[in-house]
């Protein structure tokens, strides 16, 4: 009877973990930049990273940001150290000195990433 128990147990626990991780999903960043500024003003970079999760074994593991191809910011997380929620925000204000194409990506530390995602701001004189 107890051999029973465990292996229900075990049968349930593993059929929990499986559909979870099924209905589990990638991290995704998505950016907020002005279309158009001045050159040399202020720019803020708004990012939104959305995932499924965040426990202490299923959370975004790092968000990048780069600008013109040159990383301009990161926020690596860890088990005991993760992200404010399953959907979170940063900005990075930058200073507008030429045409940026800016890029944004995170990752799940177990599904990965959906991907980077890029939004271009003109720099008018």
């Amino acid at each position: 009877m107890k051999k029973m128990i465990w292996f229900s147990a075990l049968v349930l626990l593993v059929l929990v973990l499986h559909v979870g991780s099924a209905l589990a999903d990638k991290s995704a960043a998505s950016l907020e930049v002005p279309e158009t500024v001045q050159k040399g003003s202020e720019v803020t970079i708004r990012v939104t990273v959305t995932h499924s999760s965040n426990t202490f074994f299923h959370y975004t593991e790092w968000l990048k940001v780069m600008v013109n191809q040159k990383e301009i910011a990161r926020w690596d997380y860890t088990s005991g150290n993760r992200p404010e929620g399953a959907v979170f925000t940063k900005e990075i204000k930058v200073q507008a000195l030429e045409n940026m194409e800016v890029t944004a990506q995170s990752s799940c530390n177990i599904h990965g990433s959906k991907g980077p995602t890029t939004a271009t701001i003109s720099v008018k004189e």
